[in-house]
């Protein structure tokens, strides 16, 4: 019986067995947040656009059609937290589609994120309002 069980474990050899075939495969890991950037004029056509506009115009006081979109756009998000971990909480780690917005007043942005689902929620900042402040990047507007 002993002879049976070290032989299921295999020849302790390294490499396969004569008559033995081995496959290998390259694997490469996805990108931690993988987004494709849509045209202007298709970014306000994505679901998530509409309601987080109104959810921003409700938080700040303010008319939806003063809310600039400064991106929007489809991205796969790294795991369960949607891009936007809180401390102390467990997420999934598996790849989620969804996608995110960015919006713009005041020369402040607020980023909403959303899951498969397509419900946004504002992923804050540490600010009161939850914003952050806009810096454009260099050529911005140009």
């Amino acid at each position: 019986m002993l002879v049976t069980l070290l032989a299921a474990c295999g020849s302790g050899l390294d490499g396969p067995l004569v008559g033995e075939t081995t496959t290998s495969a390259t694997a490469t890991a996805p990108p931690q947040n993988e987004s494709t950037t849509m045209p202007t004029s298709e970014q306000q056509e994505l679901p998530i656009v509409a309601p987080a506009k109104a959810d921003l115009a409700a938080r700040l006081g303010v008319e939806p059609d003063e809310l600039e979109i400064i991106s929007a756009e489809e991205v796969t998000w790294p795991d369960g937290s949607l891009g936007c971990p809180e401390p102390g909480m467990s997420y999934t780690q598996a790849l989620v589609d969804g996608s995110k917005v960015v919006l713009g007043h005041d020369d402040r942005v607020y980023v909403y994120h959303a899951g498969a689902d397509g419900e946004p929620f504002l992923c804050p900042s540490d600010e009161k309002d939850g914003g952050y402040e806009f810096l454009p990047p260099p050529g911005f507007n140009d």
